[in-house]
């Protein structure tokens, strides 16, 4: 990598899974609002639905996620309760809509009993419509997953499977406390796959303590050896400001931000070279998976969960700290168990933050998703779209130019195109067009 570059890298930028990002959710949006915004929605108006499930049997020192450790069932079974209660209360606000998709994330959702993962989908189908069309994912903890809660998962019409793995070297699961041997992940994989759940996602991680280019190629060999359908590369995100378990992570044993890059590269490279499409940022799907062919005709979206085939406009969050989105914007529920619980109990939605959306940033949110989902955008085209004269843009264009000249980007007029060899900078390219990333307000995760 050339040293000009490395600056791009040591930057804090936001991963835009939505735009604004998370940061600028504020009070403005509460209950009511949320009240407001759903009982604005069409009646026929597809949703999608994200159930968040805050436990895990241990804590992996890399998770950034908002989730806690349950020693004992108790505090879970009253965590159902308090779901199948906000199921039904958000359901009430709602004629039955369609379901496009079902992610079940965490945290861990198969903590959860199989007879309570039945019980919320028994909830969840009660207040909405779901179709032959509903594609239903869920997240998967491989150590703990039992053949009990496989037949569960079978019946509750789950299509696809997001297993952990992270990395395969024994030394770097000690060090993020996360041992997981290959034999327990294929069990998974194969048990899975006779219970009729085809759809393989697997989870992969680079930046991690002790990782090497060497191990995490091996990890990217093993993995291939599954063959999944598709395999998330994700960045480790070092904040111990935010997450404190992430202090027992020996800051000696990280990897710089030039062999993050590396390490990122070289599993980049055996993966496709294994046949596998590059899908925006991190992801890789066999050609003629679902993403990759979204991706090939333009229609392929960023989320919450990152990228998704999933064309609905409108998210329904369950659960705290879980975010929705409405043409209005977005809510968040809150975080802590205790401020959701009281919501709950008391009848209203646990929505707590939010943001309202401008038509600013309707607009600059286009230009960002189409970035990060095909790394080209013309700007004017955009701009028409939103009903806004392409030289509003004018000072972000001009921004651009160092870039240019460093060869992260070609412009030609108002169209501009991160080239493949650069799509690890595409969140540099993306923060150009951020319209709060100059109020220095919150500390992202680094750009490598």
């Amino acid at each position: 990598m050339q040293p000009q570059l490395m600056k791009y890298l040591d930057r804090r930028i936001p991963r835009y899974t939505s735009y604004p990002t998370a940061v600028q959710f504020g009070a403005g949006v509460d209950a009511r609002t949320y009240q407001h915004w759903l009982a604005a929605l069409p009646a026929a108006a597809p949703v999608s639905i994200y159930v968040h499930v805050p436990f895990c049997a241990e804590l992996c020192l890399y998770c950034g996620c908002h989730t806690t450790v349950a020693r004992r069932y108790g505090p879970v079974a009253a965590y159902v309760d308090l779901l199948e209660r906000e199921i039904e209360l958000i359901g009430g606000f709602l004629p039955r809509p369609p379901v496009n998709e079902i992610h079940w994330g965490g945290g861990t959702p198969t903590m959860l009993l199989p007879q309570d993962l039945l019980r919320l989908t028994a909830g969840l189908r009660k207040n909405f419509t779901m179709t032959a069309e509903t594609a239903s994912a869920i997240e998967i903890d491989p150590r703990s997953l039992t053949p009990e809660h496989v037949a569960a998962m079978a019946e509750m019409g789950i299509t696809r499977a997001s297993l952990g793995v992270q990395d395969f070297e024994e030394r770097v699961q000690q060090a993020i406390r996360r041992p997981q041997s290959f034999e327990q992940t294929a069990r998974a994989v194969d048990g899975l796959r006779a219970a009729g759940i085809a759809n393989i996602n697997l989870d992969l991680m680079y930046g991690l303590p002790h990782q090497t280019v060497a191990t995490i190629k091996a990890t990217a060999k093993r993995a291939l050896a599954l063959d999944p359908d598709r395999i998330a590369l994700f960045g480790y995100a070092h904040v111990p400001w935010m997450k404190r378990h992430q202090r027992l992570i020996p800051e000696a044993a990280l990897p710089g931000d030039s062999e993050r890059f590396a390490q990122s590269s070289a599993a980049a490279a055996v993966l496709v070279g294994a046949g596998y499409r590059r899908i925006g940022l991190d992801h890789f799907a066999k050609d003629g998976d679902l993403l990759a062919r979204r991706q090939r005709e333009g229609r392929l979206h960023r989320n919450f969960q990152g990228y998704t085939t999933d064309e609905s406009s409108n998210l329904i969050g369950f659960g705290p700290s879980s975010i929705g989105a409405l043409p209005e914007g977005y809510v968040q529920n809150a975080p802590g168990m205790v401020a959701y619980r009281d919501a709950i109990v008391a009848g209203r939605p646990a929505t707590v933050r939010g943001r309202a959306l401008s038509p600013e940033d309707r607009l600059r949110r286009s230009i960002i998703e189409r970035l990060m989902c095909d790394l080209t955008v013309d700007v004017a085209e955009r701009c028409a779209a939103h009903d806004t004269d392409a030289g509003h843009f004018t000072a972000e264009l001009a921004q651009l130019d160092e870039l240019v000249s460093d060869g992260i980007v070609e412009r030609t007029g108002t169209r501009i195109t991160v080239p493949e060899q650069s799509r690890a900078f595409v969140r540099s390219v993306c923060a150009v067009f951020d319209a709060y990333m100059a109020n220095g307000e919150a500390r992202f995760s680094k750009a490598s």
